[in-house]
């Protein structure tokens, strides 16, 4: 008797989230941003929006919830009901910096969180203000190490993929920097093309409007090979920073408790949504390589990237 009536209660469990992700999205859907406007993150996040509102027939509301280096918006979203509509469209760098960097953290990314799909890949690069006198990464080197007083970087905030990618540089490249944090990439953005902070390592579709600003100058890019969408700037690798290999990847999460149908429902409309000849172009000019993936391989990617910045971490002893 008792386990015929463990098996019923598993049969209806299955059946009733099979119904739910039929009946699902029965109203517009909620997609944390935890940054604000003008960012990757916001920028890559708009993009899925708009193309999985037409794949879900059901429109994506965007939320900018910013703060603390993402963590704001990425605890709203861990704590929200788990019923698919309330997502989470994050820097993974972030989530997995936090996770192994905070001392208090009010969700654990390993069990709050459930990966549904990576969304994009992106480089970062190497911006400084125009007066700064150098015009490669070598003099630039040269130049910091000459001041008396350290140059600043800014960040898209603390615990950011761009605060660490700096800190990341600074081991690398055996100089000095001071880190300014800001809540998020925009607010930095328009630090270093006013002049007030001195360097950015600064995601390509934050930086994509300012290309041929005279205010900056944009000296490598942080990833492994070159960027197709400014094939002319070399890596910093190219550039004698070596071993250096740095990419922002971005991906859609839930709240745990959304239904696997409902996940896996996700991850499907996000893959076919990738193949796009439209959105590869939108993603193309921001900057962005869309990358999508399966549930499973985006919490392997995770704990890889939990595993790399583990590693930058303990040499920097960041503390969040």
């Amino acid at each position: 008797m008792h386990r015929r009536n463990f098996l019923y209660a598993a049969l209806s469990t299955l059946a009733s989230g099979t119904v739910f992700a039929q009946a699902w999205p029965g109203k517009p859907i909620k997609m944390i941003v935890p940054y604000p406007p003008g960012g990757a993150n916001d920028i890559t996040a708009r993009i899925y929006g708009q193309h999985l509102a037409a794949a879900l027939g059901q429109s994506i509301v965007i939320e900018n919830r910013a703060g603390a280096g993402g963590e704001i918006g990425a605890e709203a979203a861990a704590k929200s009901a788990g019923d698919g509509y309330t997502l989470l469209f994050a820097a993974i760098g972030s989530l997995t910096i936090h996770a192994v960097a905070a001392t208090n953290k009010p969700y654990d990314l390993k069990t709050d969180l459930l990966p549904v799909s990576m969304g994009a890949g992106v480089p970062l690069a190497l911006a400084v203000r125009a007066t700064l006198p150098v015009s490669n990464v070598k003099e630039f080197l040269e130049y910091a190490r000459a001041q008396k007083q350290a140059l600043s970087y800014g960040s898209a905030g603390s615990g950011s993929t761009q605060h660490m990618t700096g800190e990341y540089f600074k081991q690398a490249a055996g100089i000095d920097l001071v880190h300014v944090p800001y809540k998020g990439s925009g607010p930095a953005m328009t630090d270093l093309l006013g002049g007030q902070i001195d360097v950015v390592f600064e995601t390509l579709p934050a930086l994509s409007a300012h290309y041929t600003n005279p205010k900056i100058k944009i000296l490598a890019v942080t990833s492994g090979a070159r960027s197709s969408m400014l094939a002319e700037l070399p890596t910093l690798r190219e550039s004698g920073v070596a071993d250096f290999d740095v990419t922002t990847y971005y991906g859609l999460l839930a709240p745990k408790g959304t239904p696997k149908p409902i996940v896996d429902q996700l991850s499907a409309a996000m893959q076919a949504v990738a193949k796009k000849p439209e959105f590869v172009a939108a993603m193309s000019k921001a900057g962005a390589d869309a990358i999508t993936t399966t549930p499973d391989r985006m919490d392997a990617m995770v704990k890889g990237e939990i595993e790399k910045w583990g590693r930058v971490q303990k040499t920097a002893q960041v503390k969040l």
